[in-house]
């Protein structure tokens, strides 16, 4: 298991390709301004100890270094052993609703981008709790088990998606039955699920999932996304860009709404909240405010501990580059003319 310590440093990367973009330019300005003042032969002669080629070793050197320094700014971690910790928290299911009517965009960027975020947020203020992903439209699936590992939990996030799930419609009650499934630890009291969804073209029997969830001491939260005002469902290419929208049988332009009273109703029922999701901030506050007020368990995980800095292994290479730099000089030398690393027939 490995952690990157400072993973913003990356972006020092991103110099690399800027540096090579210069340099070509460089080049191709100098081969101009050559050509313009004279003959290039001439000019070497002019020159005889200018080395030819090592100002671009030395520029591919330079790069080197630059990218090695930057992954040793980000500082990988390697744990190197695992141990079990005792960990305080609650049991926390997320079940996001993939229908096709989440790619509405009355919220911005869509319903079903606002209800990632609001789990990554989620995610960034949580301590201990261990967290499940449940994803469901005309069926529900396990997105990823029930766990401690926040970092696996962010990956899987990202692959939800309405192309997950073929069949289309709005499965809560499977999704709540499901979600039951999740909670394996019988001692845990306090047991949360949170459904994030428009609740939009949904089934009619949800009462008996809701009421089993709820003998099993699961507390339902519902978060709606979406307007009562509604928008059409876009189409969109590869490229994400909308080249239509979805359309009825009569080929009118399909507007979808939030169902707010069916999630009041089924929260009402699971002996939770509704809230509405538009607001990423208050709505984290809110699902963290309601997390902080359930009693705790006590349960035990698996974790890598004693983590290990690597970045000297990034380190130590860029400098010895640095000090190979400074002894390369743009004039020429003998054993570097015998290597002739460049071109067998043009002498260094």
């Amino acid at each position: 298991m490995y952690q990157l310590e400072q993973p913003e440093y990356f972006y020092l990367l991103l110099l690399i390709p800027l540096l090579v973009l210069v340099y070509s330019l460089y080049l191709a300005w100098r081969r101009k301004t050559q050509k313009a003042f004279g003959d290039r032969l001439l000019i070497e002669q002019l020159s005889p100890e200018r080395s030819q080629n090592k100002p671009f070793l030395k520029f591919i050197l330079a790069l080197s270094i630059i990218g090695l320094l930057s992954l040793a700014l980000v500082n990988p971690k390697i744990g190197s052993q695992m141990e079990k910790v005792q960990r305080e928290g609650i049991d926390l299911v997320f079940a996001v609703d993939v229908s096709k009517s989440m790619l509405c965009e009355d919220v911005q960027p869509s319903r079903l981008d606002r209800a990632r975020l609001l789990i990554s947020k989620t995610l960034d203020e949580m301590v201990g709790d261990r967290i499940g992903i449940i994803s469901y439209a005309g069926r529900a699936y396990p997105q990823l088990p029930i766990t401690t590992d926040y970092g696996a939990a962010r990956l899987f996030l990202k692959n939800v998606n309405t192309d997950l799930i073929p069949s289309q419609g709005t499965a809560i009650g499977e999704a709540i039955d499901l979600a039951s499934k999740y909670f394996d630890n019988k001692d845990q009291k306090n047991r949360l699920l949170v459904i994030l969804s428009d609740g939009e073209d949904h089934e009619s029997e949800i009462e008996a999932a809701i009421e089993r969830a709820t003998n099993q001491g699961i507390r339902i939260i519902t978060l709606g996304l979406g307007t009562e005002r509604g928008g059409p469902i876009p189409i969109k290419n590869r490229q994400g860009q909308t080249k239509s929208y979805k359309k009825d049988q009569s080929g009118e332009v399909v507007i979808t709404k939030l169902n707010q009273e069916l999630l009041e109703k089924i929260a009402e029922q699971g002996t939770g909240l509704y809230r509405n999701g538009n607001s990423i901030t208050s709505t984290v506050e809110f699902l963290i405010d309601e997390i902080s007020g359930m009693e705790k368990q006590q349960f035990e995980s698996m974790t890598f501990t004693d983590y290990q800095d690597q970045f000297q292994w990034l380190l130590a290479p860029a400098l010895l580059l640095l000090i190979l730099d400074t002894f390369i000089l743009e004039r020429k030398t003998q054993w570097f003319k015998n290597l002739n690393l460049f071109d067998r027939n043009e002498k260094d």
